[in-house]
């Protein structure tokens, strides 16, 4: 079941970038089971919005990827857990979707 989540992460929007462009040299931009992923800053740091295949290949990815490297480059992993929103996707079109910035 294709599956979305919003993650708030009340950090500076600098370790976005940084995580993002790590995970990117990891990857290649090829993740497995990842239909769309956006960022934008929030007042109170950035949001990350995404859509999955499914929930276990999101849990898998955050788990073998996204915690290593975020602790990797943050210098520690998040201490208590990040407000997440989960959702059912009911629709998605990504016409002429490509990678950006």
């Amino acid at each position: 079941m294709t599956w979305g989540v919003v993650v708030d992460v009340p950090a500076p929007a600098a370790l976005y970038d940084a995580v993002h462009a790590e995970l990117l040299r990891r990857t290649g931009g090829t993740v497995e089971g990842l239909l769309v992923h956006l960022a934008r800053v929030t007042d109170a740091g950035f949001q990350v919005v995404e859509v999955w295949e499914s929930r276990e290949a999101h849990d898998r990815y955050e788990a073998e990827v996204v915690g290593p490297v975020t602790a990797e480059v943050a210098g520690q992993s998040p201490a208590v857990p990040l407000p997440t929103t989960e959702f059912a996707v009911l629709g998605l079109v990504v016409p002429g979707a490509g990678l950006t910035g």
